[in-house]
């Protein structure tokens, strides 16, 4: 497939000369004609397809290693942002804002990951009348940033988890904190999401390695190497409440999500909606989230997370102020399209629901497949993808963006592709990923497809009693799976 491809000199991330002399004057929004995708890989396919939908015009932006992927070849025009390196490239502010006005987008869709939580990135399009497709700069700076929401949920009776009050900027500051809550704890990045700066720490003399990896690994994935400290709450769920809001004052909730099954804090199946969980507990936390959203006046998508403890006890965790990688399943469940409504909601529209619209049908999980290989240690995974067979049929959506010859690079994140199931209850659902993922063939580089097939037959996980830590505890005691 062709597609028109302008090259955009790499100036490096500390040129500012450019904005300098573009500023734009704040004008009134028109509606969206071009949105420039600030991402790669499936979810920069999956936004572009829903563009294509709408009949507004994309703009793909990729690395110089990315010229041959999916997302830049869909794309109605393509632009090349710098080199492989992420912090040279996708999380390259002035490149991105420099890309979108080259080519005339009028709005940029972040994406999740990379620069979809940078309230500074928020505020430069702002500025340049780029609309952002997400929330405004002050409540992602609010809301997104994770030490100022906890303190607001606390300040508003939300119950949160014990911590840090904000972020720790030293060791000996990180070893007071310690000392104060007691082992274990978890160091968290103050920006992003995704497990990305997140390390437990069970021992004060592990403390240093893990500040020190928590902080490296935020900065290299946010750019931001802000942490905070919390207590770690053991074996609980993790539940989240996916919202919208338009910027008439309407928001509503589209169910929750059981993120529970996580390794390493990395989420690797999500279902929808959440069962064994008592439907009071779960009206209390959409309360409590249209309530947290409504206090910063929350526009756009924005999913609130929350830990559950085995008796009944919520805690806030946090706002992620962004398109969640797992928004596919609750998708299934509701009918709705919610990339297409984040982007009506940023061209000014009111939703075209209330919360008495939503109905909740049937059961949705997803899982992820990576290149790592499971059965050593799970090693990152690269390498041409030599052979390929996407699983269908009724129930099944894959979200990916690899193809037969696509090149596994080592500088991004190793998720391949999400498998997705609906059926009518869990246990279809389970019957139908079970399907999906014996079709699915990758040959050439590792993956974790037939990892994610042991895991949903494994009995804990069919009779739903898992919980944050099962994986991680039945890896560590050499149980097979």
């Amino acid at each position: 497939m062709s597609r028109p491809i302008k090259e955009v000199e790499y100036t490096g991330t500390n040129n500012r000369d450019f904005f300098a002399t573009s500023a734009k004057n704040s004008q009134k929004l028109r509606p969206i004609k071009k949105v420039l995708v600030a991402n790669r890989g499936e979810i920069a396919v999956r936004i572009i397809r829903t563009l294509k939908d709408m009949g507004i015009k994309s703009v793909a932006v990729f690395s110089s290693a990315d010229k041959d992927s999916l997302h830049a070849t869909i794309a109605d025009e393509a632009i090349c942002i710098g080199p492989a390196s992420v912090k040279d490239s996708y999380l390259n502010k002035i490149q991105i804002i420099n890309a979108a006005i080259v080519t005339g987008a009028d709005a940029i869709h972040p994406g999740f990951g990379f620069l979809s939580e940078n309230p500074g990135f928020a505020r430069m399009c702002e500025i340049y009348n780029i609309k952002f497709i997400g929330p405004t700069s002050r409540a992602m700076a609010m809301m997104g940033d994770k030490e100022v929401s906890k303190k607001m949920m606390k300040d508003a009776g939300i119950p949160v988890i014990e911590g840090s009050d904000g972020v720790v900027k030293s060791l000996e500051e990180a070893s007071r904190v310690v000392e104060s809550l007691g082992l274990p704890v978890i160091i968290k990045a103050r920006s992003g999401g995704g497990g990305k700066g997140m390390r437990l720490v069970e021992d004060m003399s592990d403390l240093k390695r893990q500040f020190d990896s928590a902080r490296k690994e935020a900065e290299n994935a946010f750019g931001d190497s802000g942490v905070y400290i919390e207590k770690y709450i053991r074996s609980p769920r993790h539940i989240e409440v996916q919202l919208i809001a338009d910027e008439h004052g309407n928001i509503v909730h589209l169910g929750a999500r059981d993120c529970s099954l996580q390794m390493n804090h990395q989420k690797v199946i999500e279902e929808a909606p959440p069962e064994g969980i008592d439907q009071d507990i779960l009206d209390q936390l959409y309360e409590t989230s249209i309530k947290a959203a409504k206090s910063v006046s929350y526009t756009s998508v924005g999913t609130i997370e929350y830990l559950l403890d085995k008796d009944g006890s919520y805690y806030f965790m946090e706002m992620n102020t962004r398109i969640q990688v797992e928004h596919p399943i609750t998708e299934m469940i509701t009918g709705i399209d919610i990339v297409r409504d984040q982007v009506l909601v940023a061209c000014q529209e009111s939703l075209p629901y209330s919360q008495e619209d939503i109905l909740i049908r049937g059961h949705a999980m997803e899982c992820r497949v990576n290149a790592y290989d499971s059965d050593n240690n799970f090693l990152p995974s690269v390498g041409k993808i030599e052979g390929l067979n996407v699983p269908g049929g009724y129930g099944v959506r894959v979200d990916s963006a690899i193809y037969q010859g696509y090149e596994v690079l080592p500088f991004y994140d190793s998720m391949l592709a999400k498998v997705i199931s609906y059926g009518k209850d869990r246990d279809e659902a389970i019957r139908i990923m079970n399907r999906a993922l014996e079709e699915f063939v990758i040959d050439g580089v590792k993956t974790n497809v037939g990892f994610n097939l042991k895991l949903i037959n494994d009995p804990v996980f069919i009779e739903n009693k898992h919980d944050t830590s099962y994986l991680e505890r039945s890896i560590d005691d050499t149980r097979t799976l």
